[in-house]
């Protein structure tokens, strides 16, 4: 796993540090799912770039972003900036629904995750990232 260029860190931390700090930070459920979800994303793209955007966001990305790492009160967010041309046969993204280019996956307390399912959407975003135009 490789280290992202800083955004927004404080006292010139690296983003892992600043994701690290997040998840410890987080004394309830989220922090232990956004531990998770990050573990799965890692597993799926040994080669992921780990950022610290817009004051506060983890962000996973390989030849541009993946997704997101947002947490709110009642939710762990994940939104994939290209998810509405990825294929999601298991029907994981269940926010963001109406636009035409992001997709969401909320995770809420005591939800079930289908990690296998989310491991491929990640896999997908990095080969949709990755194609080489034709020519």
């Amino acid at each position: 796993m490789k280290s992202g260029n800083l955004k927004d860190g404080p006292g010139g931390q690296t983003p892992a540090r600043l994701i690290d700090a997040r998840i410890r930070d987080l004394d309830d459920w989220r922090g232990p799912v956004l531990a998770r979800v990050r573990a799965l994303i890692r597993q799926a793209d040994p080669g992921v770039v780990e950022e610290w955007k817009w004051r506060g966001v983890p962000v996973w990305s390989h030849d541009g972003i993946l997704c997101t790492g947002e947490t709110y009160k009642n939710a762990v967010k994940l939104t994939f900036a290209k998810g509405a041309r990825l294929e999601d046969p298991t029907g994981l993204f269940n926010a963001s629904l109406e636009g035409n280019t992001r997709r969401a996956i909320d995770i809420h307390e005591g939800d079930m995750l289908d990690e296998e399912a989310l491991q491929a959407l990640i896999r997908a975003a990095v080969a949709l990232n990755t194609r080489q135009p034709a020519g």
